[in-house]
């Protein structure tokens, strides 16, 4: 029963999947089931739950408020809930501020801080790109492919995984894949910002396949 209500009370389904909508946990904190962690140096993140009249799924947001100019820096939330290897995973994002960057993005096969794979969605620059982070060094594994990620609206951000390959979908249309061969077991799943980007996150969703 207890594990039922921590569930329940985290938003999330009681089927193979898990769905969190934040709108239970309580302000101003990190989410229970969720673990903050950071690639690289930097101004500490700081992820808290945020009332936000706009929220897909009302009233509640997770935020990543903190901000600084190092765009090697890389805030994380890390979902403790399940570990996937091959899945979909996907969330809502609104970008809200940032003059280096205005980015949110979904990161799976997480390993650690510094080993993880990573889909990236940025407003200022208008694209979004497909990463692997290795001992903390970003590479690109794909095409940047330009796309209007409109700053403080909602978009939906989802990553197919499949062995190797890699599919991103934004607002359920595919935009581009590619493949990596570096992490291939389970691992955890979250979400990722950048350097001085404050970015809302709602509505994140895991379904191993």
């Amino acid at each position: 029963m207890k594990t039922f209500a921590v569930l329940f009370a985290l938003g999330l389904t009681a089927s193979t999947g898990r769905v969190v909508n934040f709108d239970t946990c309580p302000l101003g904190k990190a989410p229970p089931g969720w673990t903050v962690a950071m690639t690289n140096r930097g101004v500490a993140p700081q992820w808290q739950i945020l009332k936000d009249q706009t929220a897909p799924t009302q009233p509640y947001v997770l935020a990543q408020t903190s901000h600084d100019p190092n765009d090697t820096r890389y805030p994380l939330a890390i979902f403790d809930g399940i570990y996937v290897q091959n899945g979909d995973v996907s969330v809502r994002l609104k970008p809200v501020s940032g003059q280096e960057d205005r980015a949110g993005g979904v990161i799976w096969r997480y390993r650690d801080a510094n080993n993880y794979y990573l889909v990236r969605a940025n407003a200022l620059t208008k694209n979004v790109a497909l990463y692997k982070v290795e001992n903390g060094h970003i590479t690109q594994i794909s095409a940047l492919v330009p796309h209007e990620i409109p700053s403080n609206a909602w978009s939906i951000l989802k990553v197919s995984v499949r062995g190797n390959r890699f599919q991103v979908f934004v607002n359920h249309r595919r935009i581009l894949q590619g493949q990596d061969n570096t992490f291939r077991g389970a691992g955890k799943v979250g979400l990722w910002t950048v350097a001085d980007s404050v970015t809302y996150f709602d509505d994140f969703r895991v379904y191993p396949k």
